[in-house]
C-alpha cells in the first residue's frame, strides 16, 4: 500500500483552525505554521507581498545606469539566455525599452553555433554597432573574461541574472542577482531570470519620474505574462514572491494581447482564458524551448513580440514544426539507446551511453523514459557546437547528484539533485564513463524506499473526487517546486476498463468506480506501472495514486485523475 504523510500534530491543527483539516494539512506541509502565513499564501498579493526591488544589491546602480543610457540615447543591447526564462525576459526588456523610446537590440547567442552565457565574439560585434550598455537576462554572472572585453571595449555591463556565482563576481558596472553574494540583502533569493530582469524594469521606473510620465502607472503589470510564463517554465520554487509573479503571470497571460502567443495556443487547442501552469509546463515552454533545440531562440523572441499577425502565425506554426521535430529527433535517439540495450548480454546498475551526433539539449527526456524503463540511472551525452561533451542524467532510486559527486574526477561540471542533472565530461573519459559511475554507484549506501516512494496527501473514495473536492484543491495553485499537486490514494477501486491511447497507444487510460466511472490516466505509461496495468483486467481491483485535475480536452471538463501509480488490490 502506498504511505500516507503523518496526520498534523496537535499543535499545528490548533495554530491553523480557520482551515478545514486537507487545507490545513496542504499548508503545514508547505512550512506554514500561522493563520498569516496561511493567509498570505492563499491570498498573495500584488501590491501587500512584492519587495522594493531597489533593496537588491546593486539594483539602484544598475537603474539609474539603464535610465541615464535611455535618456541620452545610447545604444543598448540585452543580451538573454536562449531557454523559457531568457526569450520571455528578453522580451520584457524588450517591450519596456521600446515603450520608453530607447534605442536598442536584442541578442540572443545561438545555442549550437555560440553555447550559453556571453561570448567575446558576439560583444565585439556589438561594439562594431556602437553599443555602450549591455544588459544581461538569465546570464553573465560566470562570464568574467567576456565582460572584461566589454570593458576593454568602452562597453559597460549590467548583469542580471539569478544563476549561482563562479569564485569571482565577473567586473561588471552592475551585478543584480539576488544569488551572487552571501551578504546580499534582498528577502527573496529564488527569482527567475525573467524576474530580476522585471525587478530591473521596475527599479528603472522608481529612479527615473521622466520615463514613467512615457509608461502608465501600472503598465509593467502587462509584462507578467512572460514572467508568469518564465517562473513556471523554468521550474523554481512556487512560494513567496514567486508565487505572486506566476498568479499574476497566469492571469495576465489569460488577458495578454500578444497575437503571437494568442496563436501558438490555437495551435495548441489551448483556450487562453483558462491557461494553467500544466499548460505552460507541458505546451507552451516546450515549444519556446524547441525554437533554441531545433533551430534559433530568436523565432521564439519574435514570436512574442510582433504584432503583425501574418507574421504571429508563421512563427506560430514554426514553432510547432520545431517542437514535433524535437520529438521526432528525441524519439530517433530513444530508439538508438534501444537498440544499444539490446545488444548487451545484460544490463548493468548504470547505463551511460551517448554519440557526438546527439544533441544535448533533447537527452534530458530521452533518458528520463530509458531511466522509467529499466528502473535504473541514465547517463546521455553528445556534443554541443563548441565541441564540448555535455549530457543529462535521470534516476528514479538512486540520488543522481551524489552519484555524480561520488565520480567527481570524470567531470568537467556537474550539477543537478536527487532525480536530475546534467553535465559535462572530458572527451577522453567518455570511453569508460559508464565504468566509472558503476563503480562510485558500488560505493554508495542503499537508498531507502522513503527518498524516492511519493506519500498520499490524503486518502478518498471516487465519490470524493469531483468538482467541489479540486475547488478546494485549487486554493493553493499554481503549484510547481516547493508547491506539488496534492497527491491523493483511492483505496480498493474497481477496474471498469483498460485502454491504450495516442499515435503509438503510448499512453494509458484505466476507468474506475462502482456506480460513476472516473478516468484515471498517465502519459508515456513505463516501468512497474506500465508492467501493473498490463496485468489488470475488468473487475480487478487496484490501489491508486492520483493528481486530481480538470480534462480540458473534453466537453465539459470533467475532473479525472492524473496516474502516478498503482497496485494490485
Amino acid at each position: 500500500m502506498f504511505p500516507l504523510h503523518e496526520p498534523l500534530t496537535p499543535d499545528a491543527r490548533k495554530a491553523l483552525a480557520n482551515f478545514d483539516d486537507l487545507t490545513a494539512a496542504l499548508l503545514a506541509r508547505r512550512g506554514i505554521a500561522t493563520k498569516e502565513e496561511a493567509e498570505k499564501f492563499l491570498n498573495p498579493s500584488y501590491d501587500l507581498h512584492l519587495h522594493d526591488p531597489l533593496v537588491m544589491t546593486d539594483m539602484p546602480r544598475a537603474a539609474k545606469r539603464l535610465a541615464s543610457a535611455i535618456i541620452d540615447n545610447e545604444k543598448i543591447a540585452v543580451w538573454s539566455d536562449y531557454d523559457c526564462d531568457g526569450v520571455p525576459g528578453a522580451v520584457v526588456l524588450h517591450d519596456f525599452l521600446r515603450k520608453v523610446g530607447a534605442d536598442f537590440e536584442n541578442y540572443i547567442p545561438h545555442r549550437h553555433l555560440e553555447g550559453y552565457g556571453m561570448n567575446v565574439a558576439g560583444i565585439e560585434a556589438l561594439a562594431a554597432r556602437g553599443t555602450t550598455l549591455i544588459v544581461t537576462v538569465d546570464s553573465g554572472i560566470t562570464d568574467v573574461a567576456p565582460v572584461a572585453r566589454a570593458n576593454e571595449l568602452g562597453i559597460e555591463v549590467i548583469v542580471t541574472d539569478h544563476h549561482l556565482p563562479a569564485e569571482t563576481l565577473p567586473g561588471a558596472y552592475a551585478v543584480v542577482n539576488p544569488n551572487a553574494r552571501p551578504d546580499e540583502s534582498y528577502p527573496f533569493k529564488s527569482l527567475c531570470g525573467a524576474g530580476v530582469a522585471w525587478k530591473l524594469v521596475c527599479a528603472t521606473l522608481a529612479v527615473a519620474p521622466q520615463l514613467r510620465e512615457k509608461i502608465p502607472e501600472g503598465h509593467e503589470k502587462w509584462l507578467l505574462d512572460m514572467v508568469g510564463l518564465a517562473t513556471v517554465a523554468d521550474m523554481v520554487p512556487l512560494v513567496g514572491e514567486n508565487r505572486v509573479l506566476a498568479t499574476y503571470g497566469l492571469t495576465v497571460l489569460r488577458k495578454s494581447p500578444r497575437i503571437g502567443l494568442q496563436k501558438l495556443l490555437r495551435g495548441m487547442r489551448v483556450e487562453q482564458r483558462r491557461l494553467t501552469e500544466d499548460d505552460i509546463a507541458f505546451m507552451l515552454a516546450p515549444r519556446v524551448n524547441a525554437a533554441s533545440r531545433m533551430g534559433d531562440a530568436r523565432d521564439a523572441f519574435d514570436l512574442f513580440t510582433t504584432a503583425d499577425e501574418t507574421r504571429a502565425d508563421a512563427l506560430a506554426k514554426k514553432l510547432e514544426k520545431a517542437n514535433r521535430e524535437r520529438k521526432a529527433a528525441a524519439g530517433a535517439i530513444t530508439r538508438a539507446v534501444h537498440a544499444r540495450l539490446k545488444e548487451r548480454s545484460e544490463v548493468r546498475s548504470v547505463i551511460a551511453l551517448g554519440d557526438p551526433e546527439w544533441r544535448p539539449a533533447l537527452l534530458g527526456l530521452v533518458a528520463n523514459t530509458i531511466a522509467d524503463e529499466y528502473e535504473r540511472p541514465v547517463f546521455l551525452w553528445g556534443r554541443e557546437g563548441d565541441e564540448r561533451i555535455k549530457g543529462s542524467v535521470r534516476s528514479a532510486n538512486v540520488h543522481a547528484l551524489e552519484l555524480m559527486r561520488a565520480a567527481a574526477d570524470t567531470f568537467v561540471e556537474c550539477g543537478g539533485h536527487a532525480a536530475a542533472g546534467g553535465f559535462t565530461v572530458r572527451a577522453e573519459a567518455v570511453f569508460d564513463l559508464e565504468d566509472r559511475l558503476i563503480a562510485a554507484h558500488a560505493t554508495l549506501a542503499p537508498s531507502t524506499d522513503d527518498a524516492f516512494s511519493s506519500h498520499a496527501d490524503a486518502a478518498i473514495t471516487l465519490d470524493e473526487a469531483a468538482a467541489p473536492f479540486l475547488g478546494k484543491i485549487e486554493q493553493l495553485a499554481p503549484f510547481g517546486i516547493d508547491n506539488p499537486k496534492p497527491l491523493f490514494l483511492i483505496r480498493d477501486a474497481r477496474v471498469r476498463a483498460v485502454t491504450r491511447f495516442g499515435k503509438g497507444e503510448e499512453h494509458l487510460k484505466i476507468s474506475v468506480g462502482e456506480t460513476r466511472a472516473v478516468d484515471a490516466v498517465t502519459f508515456f505509461a513505463k516501468g512497474a506501472l506500465a508492467r501493473t496495468a498490463s496485468a489488470l483486467a475488468p473487475d480487478s481491483r487496484v490501489h491508486l495514486l492520483a493528481h486530481l485535475e480538470r480534462d480540458t480536452f473534453s466537453r465539459a471538463n470533467p475532473i479525472r485523475l492524473r496516474l502516478i501509480d498503482l497496485k494490485l488490490a
